[in-house]
């Protein structure tokens, strides 16, 4: 009998269930997701740098974008962000490289993944030896010329001036000699 009672709570349920369909959803996204774009400006950062966020497809005239290359979120102002761009700026941290996702807050609603920054490690390479007696790099082009010239040595016009100088003096030389001559 226990056996009878199961089965037929069973199979009343299941006409329950079926008299009452029952729709499964996805979760509602109220915004669309491929509609909000973020540009970050330059795309490759040091850090350090700043860079400047422009963001589409957001209604409204505020927001914010964060990423993990960012030291803090970076508000967005703009006019209506529907059929203007929303603009903001951020600094890259330190300590970090490689790419990251920025995530834009407009709306109301977060936008994950709408846009990307790179973080590129900035070496600093020396040009020349600073003559300062400390260290440190010289990015001056004059510098850098005053270094290869000195390197370098002296070129043909030194050598041609060098040449009417020796000519000058030994003429000199040559007049005194010949007026001493006169003189005794």
């Amino acid at each position: 009998m226990r056996r009878g009672s199961l089965t037929l709570r069973g199979i009343a349920g299941a006409a329950v269930l079926a008299a009452f369909p029952v729709t499964v959803t996805a979760p509602a996204y109220a915004h669309e997701q491929d509609k909000v774009h973020a540009t970050v400006t330059p795309s490759s950062a040091a850090a350090g740098a700043d860079v400047e966020i422009s963001v589409t497809g957001c209604d409204g005239t505020t927001g914010s974008a964060g990423s993990g290359a960012f030291e803090g979120d970076a508000k967005l102002t703009g006019r209506d962000g529907d059929k203007y761009a929303l603009n903001g700026s951020a600094k890259i941290r330190g300590g970090v490289s490689g790419a990251y996702d920025v995530t834009v807050v407009c709306d109301g609603h977060p936008h994950q993944g709408v846009g990307t920054v790179r973080v590129v490690q900035h070496r600093t390479e020396p040009v020349s030896p600073v003559r300062a007696g400390g260290g440190g790099t010289a990015r001056d082009g004059t510098a850098q010329l005053a270094a290869q010239a000195e390197e370098a040595g002296p070129g043909t016009w030194h050598a041609v001036i060098g040449l009417v100088l020796a000519g000058v003096a030994a003429v000199a030389v040559a007049f005194r000699s010949v007026r001493r001559r006169r003189s005794e």
